[in-house]
This record gives structure tokens, sequence and C-alpha cells, in this order.
């Protein structure tokens, strides 16, 4: 079974920045390169052009809006399965997991591929939440979601945790020239004496929690430091414009930098000090601080969610209660007055990530829920 090539259709909303379209991309690579048939459906965007470049098909197809409207694209779907009968149909969000359904519907039982869903957050616990809990394979990418499906799905038998992977040849100080370094400091227009340099790489959200990171900065006025915020500030100017006042109120709004969207994240990371989480709501994973911990940069994270499982208090970088700015202060400040600590947490957040949370080790367990959800297809189709 192991040495099948396969034929797998991954569907996801759309393919613009995130977390969710990373790994998508990750895996349609890692499956090209092991000899499978990689497909993407979505609504477009600009990672298109990569995942393409990258060997995958893309299929262009509206699934990304709750609108009734996007329930027609289950006809187009149903054609697009009989045409290539894929093996698998992995599906990475709720709207195009709906579309799926319907479309499957429609299609003769042993006609169908296997089906496995990814939980990639704390969805909302409803009807049309569930949709994500009835595959053959669920994957939760860490323990506390996988809690959260059995909890409220009761589902156990099918679920696989796989933690999402950073690329640990590309997320690596030693791969960063310093051409790239300098690329990403014209972007944000500093130089040496900003540092040190504080990171938040978030989505502009209030539940990403910058507000909190601006409050926690507000007392540290007498360390140096310059804090930047990376992601791209044109999605919300609105809220943007809030942080602006927020700063200046608290008159600190000189030492921040609003960096935009950065392609290349390793640069980024290679040129800051220490990284940063402010979210308010648990994360599934938390992403940006294992790619962090990869660059052998020190994290200070919130105590909640996905955070709890990858980084090391004390270790490999600082937990902080969730929503206390003092407490978020504290850490940083122990971090910005101890270049030795900072480096002993960042080699120590390495070697944690190349032992757990590498990108192979998510796609090989990936690659292996796909031939368990074939296989269990066939035991029950006997």
């Amino acid at each position: 079974m192991a040495e099948k090539r396969l034929k797998i259709i991954q569907m996801l909303p759309e393919l613009n920045s995130g977390g969710v379209e990373r790994g998508t991309l990750e895996i349609g690579k890692y499956l090209v390169g092991k000899g499978h048939d990689s497909i993407v459906i979505s609504a477009g965007g600009r990672l298109v052009n990569e995942l393409e470049t990258e060997g995958s098909r893309h299929i262009r197809l509206q699934v990304a809006s709750k609108s009734p409207m996007t329930i027609k694209s289950s006809f187009s779907l149903k054609k697009i399965i009989e045409d290539e009968r894929p093996d698998i149909l992995h599906l990475r969000s709720r709207v195009p997991a709906w579309v799926a359904y319907l479309a499957l519907k429609m299609i003769e039982p042993e006609k169908r591929p296997s089906v496995v869903t990814t939980f990639h957050g704390f969805h909302s616990v409803n009807p049309y939440s569930a949709i994500m809990a009835s595959g053959e394979i669920v994957i939760a990418v860490s323990r506390i979601i996988s809690e959260h499906i059995s909890e409220c799905y009761g589902t156990k038998r099918n679920i696989r945790i796989v933690p999402r992977g950073v690329d640990v040849s590309c997320f690596s100080a030693d791969a960063v020239s310093e051409e790239r370094k300098n690329a990403v400091r014209k972007q944000w227009q500093i130089d040496d004496s900003h540092s040190p340099l504080i990171m938040l790489p978030a989505r502009f959200t209030r539940l990403k929690g910058q507000e909190l990171f601006i409050k926690a900065l507000s007392e540290l006025k007498d360390k140096p430091w310059t804090a930047v915020f990376v992601g791209d500030h044109h999605e919300n100017p609105h809220y943007v414009s809030e942080l602006v006042s927020l700063a200046s109120s608290y008159g600190i709004k000189d030492r921040m930098i609003f960096g935009g969207f950065v392609s290349d994240m390793p640069a980024a990371l290679s040129i800051c000090d220490v990284a940063v989480s402010s979210s308010v709501r648990p994360e599934a994973f938390g992403r940006t601080a294992v790619e962090a911990m990869a660059m052998e940069r020190p994290v200070v994270v919130p105590r909640i969610g996905g955070f709890e499982e990858t980084v090391l208090d004390g270790i490999t970088g600082l937990l902080y209660r969730p929503g206390d700015s003092s407490c978020l202060s504290e850490c940083l400040g122990l971090l910005l007055s101890s270049a030795e600590k900072r480096s002993q947490m960042g080699i120590a957040g390495r070697n944690r990530v190349k032992r757990y949370f590498t990108l192979d080790r998510m796609c090989r367990k990936t690659e292996e829920a796909y031939f368990t959800a074939i296989s269990k297809k066939m035991k029950k189709n006997g």
C-alpha cells in the first residue's frame, strides 16, 4: 500500500496567506516529490503560482464564501471528482467540506474517494462545524485540538495528531545570507540602532492582541527596543489606526514599525532578537513560535492552546498569563536584559523543533494518514 502512487485533492477556501495555506503548499510539494499526483482546489490567491511551480495542479472553484450560491460549486466538484478519480479528498475548511459533502452525495459510494479532514482551529461547536469530524481520518494539529474534537464530537478512533512542521533547512540561521537580511532591513527602514528588535508576526485582528503587546511595551520605556509588527496592515486599516493612536497615547509610537507582509520570514526572524505572540484566544498550534524557535530566537507566548505543547517555559522561551500585559512586559524585560539568556533559549528552541516539529515529520505523518484512510475505506467496503 505504501508504494502505491496516490492522487490527492486538497480543498481550502483561498490561497493567499496564512498557516492553512502554507501547510497546503508544503504537503503538495512533498506529495509531488514522492511521486504522487497533487491537486489543490480553491478560489485562488497570491500563492497559486508558487503552488504550480512546485508541481501541483490548481483548479479554481468558488469554495470560499458562505453564500448559498457557493452550493452550486458542488455540481462542478462532482464532475472534477468523476474526471480526476482521486484516492483522497483532503478537506481543510468548513465551506469546502460542505461543498464536498454535497458533491459526494451525488456520486455512487464505491466511486467516492476517501475523505481526510484537518481541524486547524477551535471551530464553534455546532452542526455546521461537525462536518470537519466526518472524515475517515480526522487530523488534529495539536493534542489540545484532538481533545477538542473528542469532547465536542465524540470522535476518537479516527483522530490522528499531526503537529505542523517547519522546514529546518530553510528556517536556519546559517541559511540566511546578509543580502536577504539587508532586504528586510530596507523594507522596514531600520539599522543596528533599532536593536534589540522585538517582532510580533500576526494578522491584524483583535484576536491577535496587538493592543496587549503595545500596553506591555509601554511598561518598558526605560529599556532600549524597537517593535515591529509583521503582517499585511492594509487588510484592516481601521484597526491599525487604532493601534497607532494607542501607541501615541503611551508615547512609544516612534519605537514601532508596521513592517507589512514579509515573504522571507527566515530573514525577518534572523534580524530580530525576540519573537512574540499576544493572542488573546488559544492558538490551535502557534506556527510562528515554532518558526522563531527554528531560527534560534527565544519566544514569549501566552500560556494557552498549542503554545503549551511547543514552548518549554524557561528553556525555549517564556510563557505568560493570557491577557496580562504586566506579565508579558516582565517576560520581555527579562529577555531584553540578557543576550546570553536569549542565545541559550534560541539554541534549545532549535533543538526542540528538529526533534518534534519538522516539516518532513508533518508530511510523512500526513501521507500515513492518507494510506490509513484508504485502508479503512477498503475494509468498510469489504
